[in-house]
């Protein structure tokens, strides 16, 4: 059982950052700060709003999703952790690993002189983790809130046994239509077709999506862009530490016979998605760590919407 009362006391920062109770008993931390303000589930350490001031939440949440224990939540961002996608030998095992299907400790949260708010989460090997994967490990998520959203997932190998490991920071955009968006940063890519062993390439400059969609982008790790001309919007997705970009959406077939996926709920949200996986699984030996992130943020350099114009200045990874 999590004590509220004991988090909020060691934890929380007046005026900024507590702690709440969430759908189905969660434990969250509610944050506003001068730039925006967020929710990040314990349960999972999953981030479930984003929302710069003047803005509306940059992450699509489904109205029907879980918020129970040992069930994964739809929407924001999502951890996959120590596999991506379905587990390699046994179906019996959740898909994306175990990680978001566990609560994680509070290390440390902070006020900024710069205005933005840091939060540290911690989820190390365990007899629970053991039941799913052999290994002594421990995972950390630096999250910082500010004009961007900032999420690093850091592995360290704390075995005596190398081990592999892939993940990704599976990312849910809040779009006004599928049909509107247009997403730049993948032209001359190669990739996947959902699981599938062909490989294509994007010989166009903007992905539209008109169809179920499951890209799996190698040997990329560029920023991608997000335009949605109807919201008068773009978001950047930059990375690092990831060599596969993976766009979803599951399409209205898919989509209906998903129960955490409200009608019509596919129609609002693309997925951009950093990854470890194919050929950039993550190998550690006992001592290294790897850390995967995520920045996300609206384009703020943009003059207009049009792809490549004048102004994208965007923003880097510090």
């Amino acid at each position: 059982m999590i004590d509220i009362d004991d988090l909020d006391e060691r934890f929380s920062i007046e005026g900024e950052l507590g702690f709440t109770e969430i759908d189905g008993d969660l434990v969250a931390i509610s944050i506003y700060n001068k730039f925006a303000d967020a929710e990040i589930c314990l349960h999972g350490a999953h981030i479930t709003r984003f929302t710069p001031h003047g803005s509306f939440d940059i992450l699509w949440m489904s109205d029907d999703s879980y918020f129970e224990v040992g069930k994964p939540i739809r929407g924001g961002i999502p951890l996959c952790f120590p596999w991506f996608g379905p587990h390699s030998s046994d179906a019996t095992k959740p898909a994306h690993g175990f990680a978001r299907l566990m609560y994680w400790d509070v290390v440390e949260t902070a006020s900024l002189e710069t205005g933005e708010t840091r939060v540290r989460l911690q989820l190390c090997s365990s007899e629970k983790t053991k039941e799913y994967w052999p290994y002594d490990f421990c995972a950390e998520l630096n999250i910082l809130v500010g004009r961007t959203l900032e999420v690093r997932l850091t592995i360290t190998n704390t075995g005596k046994e190398v081990f592999d490991y892939s993940a990704a920071l599976h990312s849910y955009f809040n779009v006004s239509d599928i049909g509107n968006v247009k997403i730049e940063g993948l032209e001359g890519t190669s990739y996947y077709s959902g699981f599938g062993n062909e490989l294509f390439v994007q010989d166009t400059q903007l992905l539209e999506i008109n169809q179920e969609e499951n890209r799996r982008y190698i040997e990329t790790e560029g920023d991608c862009v997000i335009y949605d001309e109807a919201f008068s919007q773009a978001i950047r997705v930059a990375k690092e530490g990831s060599k596969v970009t993976v766009v979803w959406n599951p399409g209205e077939e898919t989509a209906s016979k998903m129960e955490d996926i409200h009608e019509g709920g596919f129609e609002a949200f693309v997925c951009v998605e950093a990854v470890n996986f194919y050929d950039d699984t993550i190998h550690l030996s006992p001592g290294e760590k790897h850390t995967t992130a995520t920045i996300i943020g609206l384009d703020y350099g943009l003059k207009d919407l049009k792809p490549g114009a004048e102004g994208n200045s965007g923003f880097k990874i510090m």
